[in-house]
């Protein structure tokens, strides 16, 4: 029996990934623009920690930002690391991200300190560095593991300093699950090894 479908190619994954991606990153500025239009209604549905009805937060919490700096700080990463991360399919792409906000969101509503407001789409960022980091080694292909050391090399650095406690006005929180939901996502949504070559 054939299948008549055609096969993606390179480009074809290239594209929509980037499509994917843009249109993301407008729409945390779209949102923004939105929020300031309206004296920061949007900011109300941020997550505040242990109170029940915010847990309806967890996922409009992750396209919000506080103010234009806040969304600019964070569109380069998820703008790259997402394109890095759907290339290997979008199915599976939606899923990682869709498994790192829940898990992220309610992490945050669990152990972030009372009475604070949570929002941005940084525990995202922290999640798909976490699965771009490890996913090539587990599945092992040689380009995901490229993409992972490009990915520390280039914003390791951040992630760390991202992890610190003493910062004032970042949540930590949000960043240390985010980038642990993100490793777990690896293994979970994990492709099959590629087939190695039989020797000539």
């Amino acid at each position: 029996m054939s299948d008549s479908r055609p096969e993606w190619s390179g480009s074809d994954r290239v594209r929509t990934a980037a499509k994917l991606m843009v249109g993301w990153v407008a729409l945390l500025w779209l949102l923004e623009v939105i929020d300031v239009a309206t004296g920061h209604a949007l900011d109300a549905y941020g997550i505040v920690p242990r109170v029940p009805s915010e847990l309806a937060d967890i996922l409009p919490a992750a396209f919000l930002h506080f103010g234009f700096a806040h969304v600019a700080a964070n569109s380069v990463p998820l703008l790259v690391l997402g394109f890095l991360a759907a290339l290997g399919g979008i199915r599976r792409f939606l899923a990682v991200c869709a498994l790192i906000v829940v898990a992220d969101g309610l992490g945050v509503w669990l152990i972030s300190p009372a009475h604070s407001n949570t929002a941005g789409a940084s525990g995202l960022i922290f999640g798909l560095f976490g699965f771009l980091l490890v996913s090539g080694f587990v599945e092992r292909r040689p380009l995901g593991v490229l993409a992972g050391v490009l990915v520390a090399a280039v914003w390791g650095g951040s992630i760390l300093a991202g992890l610190a406690p003493t910062q004032s006005g970042i949540s930590w929180q949000g960043h240390l699950i985010g980038l642990v939901a993100g490793v777990t996502a690896a293994f979970l949504f994990r492709r099959a090894p590629e087939p190695r070559r039989p020797a000539a």
